[in-house]
């Protein structure tokens, strides 16, 4: 039995899951955590163009198509390890391709919040420690991570916090959920109504409740009321807020104004914020590009320098204007997700394909490069979704290539195709 193995599944990255290696079974971990470590169908071998191949002929013809393209796309990446994203940003320069990733489509606006009012974060150590007050809105982790509540944000006990009774979890969503069921207070708002929601609780906690109309966005005033008067008696709050709040109307807008509803609260006690990351890794698939580039996402190489424009240069606005002309699509699944105009120009162009599992990217892939499960078959490094980085473990054996062996062999090709 292989103890602490780290899960990577969803961005709790949790680190204490055990792996019965006779058996194939993993142990302490959720069932969507279970079953990414269980036995499943995979993609058998390297193809190209439906026939089996070596790894070497792949990677060679995967190299040829990005070296013969003039603007391929690079998407996916949330599902890896850093060492195999750094590979990525440098193969992307090398190619003059463009750089985008999994958040494009879901925490992204959260990342633009962040560069005009920063962030005040803080550990989801901390939030277990010390929150007496945790708020989710527009966010379902009994569904999404079904182990955050019982590690670091509902039952969690802590340094500070020893049980249930000592902490009040309120959850604002549009439509009860699982999680709403948990919670001591469910507030059901209308859809879109987040960023007038969150203006009445700064007017009325900066003593200004006399502009707040009776009812917003289907919450009446006396609700708004009490709602503020929790937050600023509580010793430590934390807002943990998901996609129900970056994709409904007003997106990276809404976080810029939860920014500073926090920063009003933190003049007189302590409070933080922080996005419920989905994939495992999707923090690093920001971070490990902006160490190399500067920037999270959307991160155009065609002119030989990074440019960075996410209404220009995310993957979906790329695609639905015909601007790249091949992709490589590592840990994503792009074909299942993206709007049909953009499959349909993805069908129309050479994909490579780097996964562990068959899915409907594969469906249209022209070249396919099978990759050994992270954190099972392979090691690396992760960023849980506050930040922390955390080491995954090779648990077993593997004849499958790891993503930073994929990708360095790529390079190297890329490389000598190139002169």
């Amino acid at each position: 039995m292989v103890e602490n193995v780290i899960c990577t599944f969803c961005g709790s990255v949790c680190d204490d899951g055990q792996f019965d290696i006779e058996q194939f079974k993993s142990k302490k971990l959720c069932k969507l955590g279970s079953s990414k470590f269980s036995k499943k169908e995979r993609i058998k071998a390297p193809m190209i163009d439906g026939k089996e191949v070596s790894y070497e002929k792949a990677i060679e013809k995967a190299a040829e198509i990005l070296v013969n393209a003039k603007k391929p796309l690079l998407y996916g990446w949330a599902s890896t390890v850093n060492e195999a994203i750094r590979l990525g940003v440098i193969l992307t320069e090398k190619v003059r391709g463009i750089y985008d990733q999994c958040a494009s489509v879901c925490h992204a606006p959260g990342t633009l919040a962040v560069i005009e009012e920063g962030l005040p974060g803080g550990s989801l150590g901390a939030i277990k420690n010390r929150a007496d007050v945790v708020i989710f809105w527009g966010a379902n982790p009994m569904e999404a991570h079904p182990r955050h509540g019982m590690r670091y944000s509902i039952s969690a006990k802590g340094l500070l916090i020893k049980d249930r009774k000592q902490r009040k979890v309120i959850v604002v969503d549009v439509r009860p959920t699982k999680t709403a069921k948990l919670a001591d207070d469910f507030i059901q708002i209308k859809p879109g109504y987040d960023y007038p929601i969150i203006s009445a609780l700064r007017a009325i906690i900066s003593g200004n409740a006399d502009v707040v109309p009776d009812e917003v966005g289907g919450v009446s005033k006396e609700k708004l009321m009490e709602l503020a008067e929790t937050m600023k008696n509580a010793k430590y709050g934390a807002i943990l807020y998901g996609l129900g709040v970056t994709q409904s109307r007003g997106r990276d807008r809404n976080i810029e104004n939860a920014v500073k509803l926090i920063q009003l609260l933190n003049r007189t006690t302590r409070w933080v914020i922080w996005p419920m990351r989905g994939h495992y890794n999707v923090v690093g698939a920001g971070e490990v590009p902006a160490w190399e580039a500067g920037y999270q996402y959307a991160i155009d190489f065609s002119r030989g320098y990074p440019r960075f424009s996410p209404a220009e240069f995310s993957a979906v606005e790329v695609l639905k204007r015909k601007d790249c002309d091949a992709a490589l699509i590592i840990a994503s699944d792009p074909a299942a997700h993206f709007p049909k105009a953009a499959v349909k120009h993805l069908k129309d162009i050479p994909v490579i394909q780097i996964d562990p599992f068959p899915n409907m990217t594969t469906l249209l892939a022209n070249v396919v490069i099978p990759s050994a499960v992270a954190g099972l078959e392979a090691e690396g490094t992760a960023y849980r979704m506050d930040g922390i980085p955390l080491r995954v473990k090779k648990v077993v054996d593997s004849e499958y290539w790891s993503d930073e062996q994929i990708l360095e062999k790529l390079l190297e090709k890329v490389e000598e195709f190139k002169g």
